[in-house]
């Protein structure tokens, strides 16, 4: 069967994977999954689970499973998962070198929850947390920062995350919202004037390039736990992003 849409991997790339994790459980006294499932279906799952963001009961019920075994198979293997890629994430200072790079904030959404007002984007009139992602000109994805608060302006978010220090002596492009920074943005219209020529001309240019960055965030939120709503514990979506972003990089060949 083939699994490639709906997980987000290839056979071969799940098949290592599997291997990987296999090799991390030998030293494991208990099995982190219900042992009614083989690890290969585990893992399958929860992939499935984490492209897809479907709800537990519906992914059951594909697998001919229980909602409270997906929800022991999930819990069981994402951290697996995380362990087995996590030398995938490069270092950004090394994924940079020799490249013009492309930078976007977006968001992930969380829906509204008490105790974390901060979260609430009036620019996005919803609550998520704000992330920032590095791209090259091609739209190949470099680098994803830690979350921060979703009502953080990109500005500020590009400072907190220390991308605005690690980026200081690399040519980078950003969107409007990066103005007041070492990036380079387009021209903004003086108040009650007009762009020059060559202005307008620069600003088309940049915004052809920073198309590559768009893309890059979609392909991200094809992973669509972190795209339509996480639904789970917030102190969890941090470390949830960061295997995300291993699952990404690993789909990608890093």
């Amino acid at each position: 069967m083939r699994y490639q849409t709906t997980t987000g991997l290839a056979a071969d790339q799940i098949q290592e994977l599997v291997a990987r994790i296999w090799q991390i459980i030998q030293c494991h006294e208990n099995q982190a999954w219900p042992p009614t499932v083989g690890l290969y279906r585990a893992v399958v799952i929860t992939l499935v689970y984490v492209r897809q963001n479907l709800n537990q009961a519906a992914v059951g019920d594909l697998f001919g499973v229980s909602q409270s075994t997906v929800s022991r198979i999930y819990r069981g293997i994402l951290p697996l998962i995380g362990q087995a890629l996590c030398l995938h994430i490069p270092n950004l200072k090394e994924a940079i070198r020799g490249r013009l790079v492309l930078v976007d904030g977006t968001d992930v959404p969380t829906g509204n929850r008490a105790g974390h007002e901060d979260n609430f984007s009036g620019k996005r009139r919803r609550a998520g947390l704000n992330i920032q992602v590095a791209a090259d000109t091609e739209g190949g994805l470099l680098g994803i920062s830690a979350p921060l608060p979703g009502s953080m302006h990109d500005r500020k978010a590009f400072a907190e995350c220390d991308w605005e220090d690690l980026l200081a002596e690399t040519s980078v492009i950003g969107a409007p919202a990066y103005r007041g920074t070492h990036t380079i943005t387009p021209r903004k219209k003086p108040q009650g004037g007009e762009l020059s020529a060559g202005d307008k001309v620069n600003n088309k240019f940049i915004s052809s390039l920073r198309s590559a960055v768009e893309r890059c965030i979609a392909h991200i939120k094809n992973w669509k736990m972190i795209a339509t709503g996480y639904r789970g514990r917030l102190s969890e979506l941090p470390n949830i992003i960061r295997i995300i972003t291993s699952l990404e990089f690993y789909r990608l060949g890093w």
